[in-house]
């Protein structure tokens, strides 16, 4: 555990505090979509799942931000980690750790966009309405099912050190 909190101070407290605010703007602005798709209104439904990928992409784009500060600080698990600090190996568990739920979440983050572009499509030809919205309304699940996977992570990797 104290290898684990030393390691999880060399995570960017203030990047993962914007990137989980931004991810719950993204639940937002999915929750507003499903809303518009079940009014039928389809500036709207297009527009709130445009913004769900725009804050969808914001997200991503901290995260290889974080991916390549750690490339340049050596922290990525491997030949090349270098970590000042006590129980070496231990951190570098930590950020094998830390690289694999980050990344497996990136990519499920990934799949959803190609998804959210698809029912993107949709709601832009008009294929929902009042009567139909069952498209964007899984997705919505899925997607916030994904936010609520960093809710976790965040605490997890981010929160262990209380960064005091």
């Amino acid at each position: 555990p104290e290898a684990f909190m030393y390691a999880s101070h060399h995570l960017d407290l203030v990047l993962g505090t914007v990137n989980t605010a931004v991810l719950l703007g993204s639940s937002l602005t999915m929750a507003l979509a499903v809303h518009a798709a079940q009014t039928s209104n389809r500036k709207k439904t297009v527009g709130f799942l445009l913004g769900t990928m725009l804050l969808g992409s914001v997200f991503l784009g901290i995260k290889v931000v974080e991916y390549s500060h750690k490339f340049h600080e050596n922290l990525v698990p491997g030949a090349n980690f270098m970590v000042d600090g006590p129980q070496a190996t231990n951190q570098e568990l930590f950020f094998s750790f830390y690289f694999a739920m980050t990344g497996l979440h990136a990519v499920h983050m990934i799949i959803g966009f190609g998804i959210l572009i698809v029912i993107t499509v949709m709601a832009w030809k008009n294929r929902f309405s009042a009567e139909y919205y069952s498209p964007v309304e899984m997705f919505g699940l899925y997607w916030h099912f994904v936010d609520i996977v960093w809710i976790f992570l965040f605490p997890l990797l981010y929160l262990i050190g209380a960064h005091v």
